[in-house]
């Protein structure tokens, strides 16, 4: 056998429907389009979703919840279990040192918060941006220091911050061009 003994089997192959072929083929005149309506234009085709116009029922149902999302921030959360296993004693403990352990991850400003899950008994320096009140007090107790970092403030309220200084700065602009003329 070689490739080109190779074919289909009897009735694998169905011919395509060929329209507009003349009134013998029965799909002639209309091509199985019908008559007028949009449907039967060039062009015509609507989303799946769509309802003939009327109030879709996505938009019929009420709205639910709220997002933060943009302002929302998220904290990784490491236990002292994790510090435990990670580091030896003695050690400066910060964010990068956290990530290049593999303990948290992420692009940008990554947001450490220490938990008290598992014990310590290593002296740590530990700074991130928050710890539970028993984390803090199990690293210090162990003979360790914890140093709270300041979170980044939302993207918003820095754009915020930013926009009356710089409306300020072109009213200045144009009352000195006004008392010029």
């Amino acid at each position: 056998m070689r490739l080109h003994d190779l074919k289909p089997n009897p009735g694998a192959k169905k011919r395509r429907k060929r329209v507009g072929r003349g009134p013998g083929s029965g799909r002639g005149k209309t091509s199985t389009r019908g008559h007028k309506g949009q449907g039967s234009r060039a062009g015509s085709s609507t989303r799946a979703t769509f309802e003939g116009g009327q109030m879709p029922y996505i938009r019929r149902l009420p709205k639910r919840g709220f997002s933060n999302s943009y302002t929302r921030m998220e904290y990784h959360a490491v236990n002292l279990s994790d510090l435990e296993r990670s580091f030896e004693a003695g050690t400066t403990v910060d964010v990068e040192a956290i990530m290049s352990a593999g303990l948290a991850n992420g692009a940008g400003d990554v947001l450490v918060k220490i938990l008290a899950k598992g014990e310590l008994t290593k002296k740590l320096s530990v700074t991130a941006h928050k710890f539970s009140g028993a984390a803090k007090a199990a690293i210090e107790k162990a003979g360790g220091s914890c140093t709270e970092l300041a979170a980044p403030a939302p993207e918003e309220a820095k754009a915020e911050e930013a926009a009356p200084a710089e409306k300020a700065e072109a009213a200045e602009d144009n009352s000195g061009e006004e008392s010029a003329e």
